[in-house]
């Protein structure tokens, strides 16, 4: 479908009720005429939703994890979308950071457990889930979302979409691929935690198969709206509305 240009002096009469120069003067009222469904099919136009629109919106995930044998393992990354430049495309920010420490400790033998979680692949919107097979476990998820109004923040960089590791069983991951943004730490036999976002889903999860696990998911979520107050071309466009309206009149006894 093409869409004509806006003319604001046109909607504004509309949504006034007040017809067009060019309407039909001779129709009965008292200087207001509706206008016909033919004339309103051929007027095209914008419009907005609220008063705000998104300048930036970013996400940071840490995912850590402390073995009972000692090491310890940390997956994060902060992905940043800044649509304060305008244009339907933002500019995306996103860096990876992963870490294994003590890996020559000596991983926990758990004989006949497994936790099965492949299932929250499929699962829509907001999910949470923590598994755990074995004894002294400690697991958490936690999830912020803050909605603020102000400027885009500073990109924190724009370096590579992958950061992995892998040493003595433990691997840690942190990637940005299409349209998917994730963080895990993987130690065999023992158990996987994960933090994703993507296209309609966010999500944690925490699978352990052993004891003596200390295992923490924090998600971030920061949105940072811009007003519509400060836009320039709205202000023009508000202006040139008004401008076109005076000397309408409203007709007597109005």
């Amino acid at each position: 479908m093409n869409i004509a240009p806006w003319t604001p002096g046109i909607v504004l009469l509309a949504l006034l009720g007040i017809a067009p120069a060019h309407a039909d003067d001779s129709r009965p009222g008292k200087g207001l005429s509706e206008i016909p469904d033919p004339e309103l099919n051929l007027m095209r136009g914008r419009y907005t939703v609220g008063g705000n629109t998104v300048a930036w919106f970013g996400v940071t995930m840490v995912s850590q994890w402390q073995t009972a044998g000692g090491q310890s393992a940390q997956s994060a990354l902060k992905l940043g979308m800044d649509f304060s430049h305008g244009g339907s495309t933002p500019k995306i920010s996103f860096a990876p950071s992963v870490s294994v420490t003590a890996a020559d400790a000596p991983l926990p033998v758990t004989p006949g457990r497994s936790v099965e979680s492949s299932g929250l692949q499929n699962v829509a919107g907001l999910s949470q889930s923590i598994q755990v097979a074995g004894d002294g476990n400690l697991a958490s998820n936690a999830t912020q979302l803050t909605v603020r109004d102000g400027t885009a923040p500073t990109p924190t960089g724009e370096g590579a979409h992958l950061a992995s590791v892998q040493q003595g069983g433990v691997s840690a991951l942190a990637q940005l691929e299409g349209n998917t943004a994730k963080v895990q730490l993987q130690i065999e036999g023992v158990g996987a935690v994960q933090q994703w976002i993507r296209n309609g889903s966010v999500g944690q999860s925490i699978a352990l198969g052993s004891d003596g696990q200390s295992v923490t998911n924090r998600l971030q979520i920061d949105l940072v709206r811009q007003s519509l107050v400060n836009n320039v071309p709205l202000n023009q466009n508000v202006a040139q509305a008004m401008t076109l309206v005076r000397g309408v009149g409203m007709g007597p006894g109005q």
